[in-house]
C-alpha cells in the first residue's frame, strides 16, 4: 500500500468566493469550473466554505425573509459554513480521511502558510483508493443502510429523507418494483431545481378534462406541479456486486465520475457502495 500526501491528490487552482459576493456566482463557478465546493474568503482569510448541497438544502428550508430577494441579492456568508476544517499538504491521505469522517465533511481546504493552496474531496479519495493494492471486496466495506422514495414524491420530501436518515444518496421506485433511479447529494443540482427568486423550479402538466354531463368535449390545459423525484433521478442505475475487488468498484465510479452505485446480489440490492465507504476504509488504515 503506497502512503500518499494530500498535495498528491489535491486538485489546484482553487476558485474561492468573498462572504459578500452573491449566491448566483457561486453557482456559476462551481458550474464553470466543476467544483463541488468554494472557499469563502474576507479580506484574504478564510471564513467559510459552501457547497453545492448547502445552498440546496437551505435554501429549501422554511422560507426566512432574506429568500424574498432575488438570488443575485443574496450574499454567500448566509449559506455557507463557517469555520471550515482545514489540511496541510504533506497530511496523508489517512489523515485527511479521518479529518473527513471526524467532521463529517466530503472536502477540506489545504492550507498552507495561510494561503489556500488545494482543495482535498471525497473525490480525490476515490482515485486514491482505486490505485492501491487491497484485497477487500465491495461487500466487505459497502453500506447496509438504504433510504427509498417514490418517484413521485417532492425533492423537499427526497431531501428530508437524506437529512433524517444521515445519507447521501436515496434510491427511486416505483411501487415495490425494482429502483427506477438514484439520486445522490451531488445530484441534487440546485440550478436544476431553483429558480431566479430562489423559489422551488415547478414543471408543467397537460391536463385532461372529462366529458361534462352537459356533453362538452374534452380540452387540456396546463397545471404547475412541483418537481418530483423521478425530474431530477440518475437512470438507468448502474450497479456493482459484493464480490467485486473494491479497488475495481472504485476505478468505475472515478472513471464514470459517479460518487457511488447500488450493490447487487442475487437481483436484490442489498448494500450501496460510494465515496463515503471509501473514505472509511482509508481512515481506518
Amino acid at each position: 500500500m503506497m502512503i500518499k500526501n494530500v498535495k498528491d491528490y489535491m486538485r489546484s487552482p482553487v476558485y474561492v468566493i468573498e462572504r459578500n459576493e452573491p449566491i448566483q456566482r457561486a453557482r456559476n463557478l462551481m458550474f464553470k469550473y466543476d467544483v463541488g465546493r468554494l472557499p469563502v474568503m474576507d479580506d484574504g482569510k478564510l471564513v467559510g466554505i459552501v457547497t453545492k448541497y448547502d445552498i440546496t438544502n437551505r435554501l429549501c428550508q422554511a422560507a426566512p425573509e432574506w429568500r424574498r430577494r432575488p438570488i443575485d441579492l443574496v450574499p454567500i456568508h448566509l449559506v455557507m459554513t463557517e469555520s471550515p476544517v482545514t489540511i496541510y499538504p504533506d497530511a496523508t491521505m489517512n489523515q485527511a480521511a479521518v479529518l473527513m469522517m471526524e467532521n463529517e465533511v466530503s472536502g477540506l481546504p489545504v492550507e498552507k502558510d495561510g494561503e489556500i493552496t488545494g482543495m482535498i474531496s471525497s473525490r480525490d479519495m476515490v482515485r486514491y483508493f482505486s490505485e492501491q493494492d487491497v484485497k477487500a471486496r465491495v461487500g466487505d466495506i459497502m453500506s447496509t443502510n438504504l433510504v427509498s422514495v417514490h418517484r413521485h414524491h417532492t425533492i423537499a420530501h427526497v431531501l428530508e429523507q437524506m437529512n433524517l436518515q444521515g445519507v447521501g444518496r436515496v434510491l427511486v421506485y416505483e411501487d415495490n418494483q425494482a429502483p427506477v433511479g438514484i439520486i445522490t447529494r451531488s445530484g441534487l443540482t440546485f440550478s436544476n431545481m431553483m429558480g431566479p427568486n430562489d423559489e422551488m423550479e415547478t414543471k408543467d402538466i397537460k391536463m385532461t378534462r372529462k366529458d361534462s354531463s352537459a356533453g362538452r368535449k374534452q380540452y387540456r390545459y396546463v397545471k404547475e406541479m412541483p418537481l418530483v423525484a423521478e425530474d431530477i433521478m440518475n437512470s438507468p442505475i448502474m450497479s456493482t456486486s459484493a464480490e467485486m475487488k473494491a479497488v475495481d468498484a472504485a476505478k468505475i465510479l472515478a472513471d464514470k465520475h459517479i460518487c457511488g452505485m447500488p450493490v447487487l446480489e442475487n437481483d436484490n440490492i442489498v448494500g450501496f457502495f460510494s465515496a463515503d465507504e471509501i473514505v472509511a476504509e482509508i481512515g481506518r488504515w
